[in-house]
């Protein structure tokens, strides 16, 4: 069974950091996280593919940052100096398709995990 869970969600105020987790349960080629706010499409925002390559939307380049724990099939979105436009419900992915150039399209990914929200306060 494919299971992808995410934690680490929560409310903060503007600058502040949280990291989300997103625990799984084998390797795949590639995982991401993808956003989604309320009357928006769903946006990749930071993916990963088997050969360590990265990929960050614009808007969190300098401000997120993806890692891993192989040893503990574990994810991790390290977001620091969080602005209000990051709120949304952000969801982990993961796909055993070989992805580089569109490691951040969510119609790549057919795996998903429930979503942990983050709300972030001006």
């Amino acid at each position: 069974q494919v299971l992808l869970v995410e934690s680490g969600g929560g409310s903060v105020q503007s600058g502040g950091s949280l990291r989300l987790s997103c625990a799984h349960t084998k390797s795949w080629a590639a995982m991401g996280w993808f956003r989604q706010a309320p009357g928006k499409e769903r946006e990749g925002v930071a993916a990963i593919n088997s050969d360590g390559n990265e990929r960050y939307t614009d808007s969190v380049k300098g401000r997120f940052t993806l890692s891993q724990d192989n040893a503990q099939n574990t994810l991790y979105l390290q977001m620091n100096t969080l602005k209000p436009e990051d709120t949304a419900m952000y969801y982990c992915a993961a796909t055993n398709e070989v992805l580089l150039l569109s490691l951040l399209r969510s119609a790549k990914y057919k795996y998903w995990g429930q979503g942990t929200q983050v709300t972030v306060s001006s």
